[in-house]
């Protein structure tokens, strides 16, 4: 019994983590397909996204913006969005491995993924976790991009379904934890002000791009700890 408990790959609080963010990405997986449908998607257009693209952020914005009549913004805001990926791949990169691992490990790389991984301190378990989480957020987003075209075309009305709340709830519930910090708490308040007050007088989707602005805080609490 000792054997096989020290050469399973997977401990049970990695299999609980993973079965929790499955449980969750399969929601908000659900409510892009719902939403892609709703805004005349064509069908295969959100599965191709899921598996070619597999950037939750980036997919809602892109569908969005398109749905919007701004193509262009579509595509800038999604540059933007995915440039964290930069550093991403510099903190991680060493445990995808090398050649089609790191490939194929590169198309998982997702915020999820990236925390999970960097909360282990063993090289050997980060990349197992790095695996674990990567594929079943891979497969959990498919299966929920599945069910919310499947429930958007028999519905009709994402809305009814409160689909559309998913995504927002979801970001919501991973960056509490960040805010705990004074400097990332000034600079969340700070980019959603502007975001909502640029709203009602730019396009659809600049006013996103508009609440970047808030990183030029870290400006000021850079310079105070310089001082101190």
């Amino acid at each position: 019994m000792r054997t096989i408990q020290r050469t399973h790959p997977f401990d049970r609080r990695q299999i609980r983590d993973a079965a929790a963010i499955a449980a969750a990405m399969v929601a908000v997986g659900a409510s892009f397909g719902a939403i892609a449908i709703a805004y005349g998607v064509p069908t295969w257009v959100p599965f191709l996204m899921s598996t070619v693209v597999f950037a939750g952020g980036a997919q809602f914005l892109a569908v969005g913006l398109i749905a919007a009549g701004n193509p262009i913004a579509a595509v800038l805001a999604g540059l933007l969005l995915n440039a964290r990926h930069l550093p991403f791949g510099l903190a991680i990169g060493s445990t995808m491995g090398t050649g089609w691992r790191r490939i194929v490990g590169s198309h998982l790389m997702t915020d999820e993924v990236v925390a999970f991984t960097l909360a282990e301190d063993d090289p050997a378990r980060r990349r197992r976790t790095y695996w674990l989480m990567g594929l079943t957020l891979f497969t959990s987003w498919n299966v929920g991009t599945l069910l919310g075209v499947l429930l958007g075309s028999a519905v009709g009305d994402y809305e009814a379904l409160g689909l559309d709340a998913a995504f927002p709830a979801g970001l919501i519930a991973l960056i509490l934890p960040s805010l705990r910090d004074r400097a990332t708490r000034v600079v969340a308040l700070t980019g959603t002000a502007i975001a909502v007050a640029a709203t009602p007088v730019l396009p659809a989707g600049l006013p996103v791009l508009c609440a970047l602005l808030g990183l030029l805080t870290l400006v000021r609490f850079g310079r105070r700890h310089r001082e101190a």
